[in-house]
């Protein structure tokens, strides 16, 4: 192989390597925003752009928003596992903003695997019982009896 050969070689390399990074800067300048995360069963507060109106949520069962009187803020709940994106309307229906939001499992968080079942609990800072999504069914509903009888008690007897 020659010297004009390779070289000819690297230039195309070069060149192809230049197209790869200027096509996939491109396409980052043309995605939303940084990605907003939340934590599974807990809310957020983000402020949002200027002209705020409308919300549009893409699952709704991934996050709940609720944008507060004021227009300016918006509170995130996580309400299960996953990513889905939130745009943001003005008055007349231009978009003025879009995000991902990404909802993930808490820090404090503890996963047992008992054969095919799980179970979780919150650790902060002993472990306890806590209710999530992939939980075995009879975990969640003795978790849920149990909360409910700490929650009867709390308020007393009924007259």
């Amino acid at each position: 192989m020659s010297l004009r050969s390779l070289q000819r070689g690297a230039a195309v390399f070069a060149s192809s390597v230049l197209f790869i990074y200027i096509s996939l800067a491109a396409a980052a300048a043309q995605e939303p925003e940084k990605a907003i995360q939340v934590d599974m069963d807990y809310a957020r507060i983000v402020k949002l752009p200027e002209g705020a109106q409308t919300l549009v949520i893409g699952n709704p069962m991934v996050a709940d928003v609720t944008m507060l009187k004021n227009n300016q803020l918006l509170v995130i709940t996580g309400k299960s596992f996953g990513t889905t994106n939130l745009i943001v309307l003005d008055r007349s229906g231009a978009q003025v903003g879009e995000s991902i939001i990404r909802v993930v499992s808490a820090n404090d968080t503890l996963t047992v695997q008992r054969g095919p079942h799980e179970e979780s609990y919150s650790c902060n800072p002993k472990c306890l019982p806590t209710i999530n999504l992939k939980d075995d069914k009879a975990f969640q509903a003795a978790t849920i009896e149990s909360m409910k009888m700490h929650d009867g008690s709390a308020q007393g007897p009924r007259r």
